[in-house]
């Protein structure tokens, strides 16, 4: 909502002024999160913003530059704070070349999805929530997968992606710039975190930690969701004319 309403000031002294103010914003944030460390959370922060700053219009070489500091950021922090952060090159190496090792959550992962097949093993039937740790948030998509198929995770993600739609085509009706920054940042954030999900249980991604909207365990998870949800829906609903 902050970065919205920044983004959709108008100053026609300086366009350039409130991206960067934008990201003097985002910069503490990220940083409390990669502390902790959860680079995950981390680069949502960071790519719903570039969503937002693309979408008010940004200048698209400006828009790579910020793109390509951020890869290269990310990186320097890997190999100056290995002690901190080694565990993203182990994840990214585990990726790329399976052999390697540490890929363990992963691996159990996709045996669930292919033993569930498409119509799954039944409720209560999988044996990957007692396998892999964690599996009731990171890996729930492959819970999913393995007990009910992967037909019910194609409809789940058609329902994500049906909101998504819904939200958007709200912002066709929309005239005020600050809502339509906010709508987008607000459903952009749930999208991310979807497909970021999917992606790692399916090993299209390294393993980051993302939770489902919605669906995983996690009192955070739920809450943060669900505030986001409530923003949505006081901008969306219908207007009665009087």
């Amino acid at each position: 909502v902050t970065l919205a309403s920044v983004l959709s000031h108008e100053d026609k002294k300086n366009i350039y002024y409130k991206y960067f103010l934008s990201f003097l914003i985002i910069i503490p944030v990220i940083l409390l999160l990669a502390t902790q460390p959860d680079i995950g959370q981390s680069l949502l922060t960071f790519l719903t913003w570039l969503s937002l700053i693309f979408v008010s219009g940004i200048n698209l070489i400006i828009f790579f530059l910020f793109f390509i500091l951020a890869i290269i950021l990310l990186f320097s922090v890997i190999y100056f704070f290995p002690n901190k952060f080694g565990y993203i090159f182990i994840r990214l190496k585990s990726f790329i070349d399976p052999s390697s090792g540490s890929n363990y959550q992963s691996e159990k992962a996709s045996e669930a999805i292919i033993n569930g097949g498409f119509f799954g093993k039944g409720i209560g039937e999988g044996t990957l929530k007692n396998r892999v740790p964690e599996a009731h948030t990171d890996y729930i998509i492959s819970v999913i997968s393995e007990e009910f198929g992967v037909l019910f995770v194609i409809l789940l993600m058609l329902i994500f992606l049906f909101f998504v739609y819904q939200v958007f085509k709200k912002l066709y009706s929309e005239n005020n710039n600050q809502i339509k920054l906010i709508l987008v940042g607000t459903i952009i954030i749930i999208l991310l975190q979807m497909l970021i999900h999917v992606g790692v249980n399916i090993r299209l991604f390294p393993t980051t930690g993302m939770t489902l909207p919605y669906i995983s365990y996690g009192g955070s998870s739920i809450i943060s969701t669900s505030i986001l949800s409530g923003i949505i829906l006081n901008l969306t609903k219908r207007r009665v004319d009087t």
